[in-house]
């Protein structure tokens, strides 16, 4: 099995409390599903910076806003678990990666 990372695009949290406990649970249940291929749940992003090839800093532009690790046996099936996030029905998206050990 090899690691995938799910980095996430754009999306949103509701203002409304109560509706940003109901996406909290949301991503419970979709983790719960994906059980042990959970490797690192990850965490929303921040704000960004880019380093240009020069040296010189601007602001990232790629828009992404958080990632996530999971196990999977292929790219098609690590894609299909993440079709379950809850980010997309909030209107973002997720590219998906396969990961190589270097060592």
């Amino acid at each position: 099995m090899a690691n995938y990372v799910l980095v996430y695009k754009g999306g949103g949290m509701p203002q409304d409390e109560a509706a940003q406990q109901q996406v909290m649970e949301q991503w419970g249940r979709w983790f719960g599903s994906l059980g042990d291929r959970v490797v690192d749940g990850g965490n929303p992003f921040g704000p960004s910076a880019s380093v240009a090839s020069d040296g010189s800093v601007g602001g990232a532009s790629a828009g992404l806003t958080g990632y996530s690790i999971i196990k999977g046996d292929s790219l098609q099936a690590a894609t299909e678990a993440a079709k379950g996030c809850p980010i997309l029905s909030s209107g973002g998206s997720i590219e998906v990666y396969e990961t190589f050990p270097v060592m």
